[in-house]
């Protein structure tokens, strides 16, 4: 009778290791659950490019967020001349990367000079002496010959804005190493 008990005991260990290695291979075969993972867009598009030239105050390259607007790029390019044919462009258009504006009017427009810059894109050359630098696209040389800035605070803004995209206010330049409300203000 001992032997008898013996054998169901051991039977019924093999039942239940059993059972508890099918259990196991049922697990981890079946398909996962829940939804797929999903990548989401990164926080911080990059900029687009965009070369405005023709009846505007300063014709050249300029980097604009994404989902800007022609009204965006003329008042990077300094606004219209005067004869600006504004009534035959639409300011609302959306821009894409690497669009080409031509603004038309009449009269005599200034030619747009590029140079290349150290990164290899294209940007305006140094303005005139009493004319704004556009922050969003000077290279580090042109900005190192403003008022309190020297060339390592020059790369740091040419730095920040490759990694965060274009300043959207002049008051974002306090968020650069080197630059105070001191220098801001020059």
């Amino acid at each position: 009778m001992k032997q008898f008990f013996q054998t169901i005991l051991t039977v019924l260990i093999g039942l239940f290791a059993g059972l508890a290695l099918a259990g196991l291979a049922y697990l981890t075969s079946r398909q996962p659950s829940g939804a797929p993972v999903m990548l989401q867009p990164s926080p911080t598009p990059q900029p687009i490019a965009v070369f405005v030239m023709g009846a505007v105050e300063r014709p050249g390259v300029y980097y604009l967020p994404r989902e800007s607007r022609l009204v965006d790029a003329v008042a990077m390019a300094g606004g219209f001349l005067e004869g600006a044919d504004v009534a035959s462009i639409n300011l609302a258009q959306k821009l894409e990367d690497g669009d080409r504006v031509d603004i038309p009017g009449s009269g005599a427009f200034p030619t747009p000079q590029l140079v290349i810059g150290g990164n290899g894109l294209l940007v305006t050359p140094t303005p005139p002496a009493g004319q704004l630098v556009n922050i969003n696209t000077a290279d580090a040389a042109l900005l190192a010959k403003l008022p309190k800035i020297g060339d390592t605070t020059a790369a740091r803004i040419v730095e920040y804005r490759q990694q965060n995209g274009p300043f959207t206010r002049v008051e974002d330049l306090l968020k650069i190493p080197g630059i105070g409300p001191d220098s801001l203000e020059e």
